[in-house]
């Protein structure tokens, strides 16, 4: 049971009082006799008794009223959410060899882009109040969509990446650097990059780990992703109207990608097949959740009216006896 309007309930005291003075004043006779010794073994009837009980109701009924005007009711439901509180920034790598077809899903051939765009979409749909953005790199590093919780919409900009937007090599560092200009003004009580590349660094004016380092000094965890296949991968190729697969080395660079996620608190995954993609994700997604308690609406039930009732039933027996029982002639 709660109260609506508790502040109704401070002229519960000023009732009180009043009623105490009240019954003080009653006290005192109205008129003085010189001696009481004839009535004194004289019987008091019921009526003498309960004289005042009309008096007494009509100050139950004023504090009845009082308790109706704060709105009393009883909470019948209320729901809780919990949100994640934490801005996160997808850099993934769009570079030429994210072109290469070294996923199988449903036994057919899947490029590492298209794979990290399912996975990718499935991690947001896991998300529930997160602000997250899109970065991606090649040679360059660019902002595909800055911190939003319309997912919808991060995910027509994730559906739309392909190979070819930016120069084909692979720059880590500048995706890094890109990454922690769109969190360094957020003031979630988490930040965290999920960055994901096939290669090495081999392009931008940013070393990969000072770009690490910059995101440990600014507290920004960096969960990086090794994906692709060990040994030689298949790339398909244009070849006189037709498609055809040629084979390219792999070289991942682990290393400095597991430097970085040390560094910052957070953890390397490698990624070699479809499942361990998608297994990476999850696990981040576990990892990272900070909850936070924010209370929903809720459902109640009024109970004002019950207290409306008992003070109308209980003047109307005061009406009642005081033209009755308890009648007064003048």
């Amino acid at each position: 049971m709660e109260f609506k309007s508790p502040y109704f309930l401070l002229f519960i005291p000023l009732l009180f009082a009043s009623f105490y003075l009240w019954r003080k004043r009653v006290r005192e006779a109205s008129f003085q006799f010189p001696s009481l010794t004839i009535v004194e073994g004289a019987p008091a009837g019921w009526r003498w008794k309960f004289y005042r009980l009309p008096q007494y109701l009509r100050w139950f009924v004023l504090l009845l009223l009082i308790i109706a005007l704060s709105a009393p009711r009883k909470v019948l439901d209320q729901t809780v959410a919990t949100s994640q509180g934490i801005d996160i920034v997808l850099s993934l790598d769009v570079s030429g060899s994210m072109a290469a077809e070294d996923y199988i899903v449903n036994g057919h051939r899947v490029s590492r882009v298209d794979i990290i765009k399912s996975v990718a979409k499935d991690f947001i749909d896991r998300r529930i109040s997160d602000r997250i953005g899109l970065v991606v790199f090649g040679s360059q590093a660019y902002t595909v969509c800055p911190l939003t919780t319309d997912y919808q919409w991060l995910k027509e900009n994730l559906s739309r990446l392909k190979i070819g937007v930016i120069e084909g090599n692979t720059a880590i560092g500048s995706g890094i650097a890109q990454s922690l200009l769109r969190l360094r003004n957020s003031k979630a009580k988490s930040k965290v990059i999920i960055l994901m590349t096939d290669g090495g660094n081999n392009a931008g004016r940013i070393d990969p780990l000072t770009a690490g380092r910059m995101a440990k000094a600014l507290g920004i965890k960096v969960y990086t992703i090794g994906a692709g296949s060990n040994g030689m991968a298949p790339i398909p190729v244009e070849m006189f109207g037709q498609t055809v697969y040629q084979t390219i080395p792999v070289d991942l660079e682990e290393g400095p990608l597991k430097q970085i996620a040390s560094m910052t608190g957070a953890r390397y995954f490698r990624a070699s097949d479809t499942q361990a993609l998608k297994q990476a994700y999850k696990d981040i997604d576990a990892l990272e959740k900070t909850r936070i308690q924010t209370r929903g609406y809720r459902q109640y039930r009024e109970s004002f009216w019950i207290f409306v009732i008992a003070a109308l039933g209980l003047l109307a027996a005061d009406i009642i006896l005081a033209n009755s029982l308890f009648l007064k002639i003048p």
